[in-house]
């Protein structure tokens, strides 16, 4: 028998959509997973009854396996065509400001 944990995040109610909206993760032994939930109900709902809904809503998600995914990847820079990379040293002494290793 499979045990999973559930943890419900931050219950809200949005009037705008009428709905109990949460972001709930359910634990298995074999995968974590968290699922954006809303379920549609009256502001006059307990909030138990509206835990029991985002629950239900979360653990059916999680046995069909639609989960949320992200990935972050390397992003490596274009090297830019043809130009030497930027010397502000020579930068300088090119405008006219001379020797810039002298100290003040």
């Amino acid at each position: 028998m499979e045990r999973t944990k559930v943890q419900i995040s931050d219950v809200v109610y949005n009037a705008g959509t009428q709905c109990f909206e949460a972001l709930v993760t359910v634990a298995s032994h074999t995968k974590t997973a968290k699922y954006p939930c809303a379920i549609e109900a009256p502001i006059s709902m307990s909030f138990e009854q509206a835990a029991r809904g985002l629950e239900t809503q979360a653990l059916r998600r999680h046995k069909a396996g639609k989960t949320m995914h992200s990935q972050m990847r390397h992003h490596v820079a274009n090297t830019r065509a043809g130009r030497p990379s930027f010397d502000p040293r020579a930068w300088l002494a090119q405008l006219g400001f001379g020797p810039l290793n002298r100290a003040a």
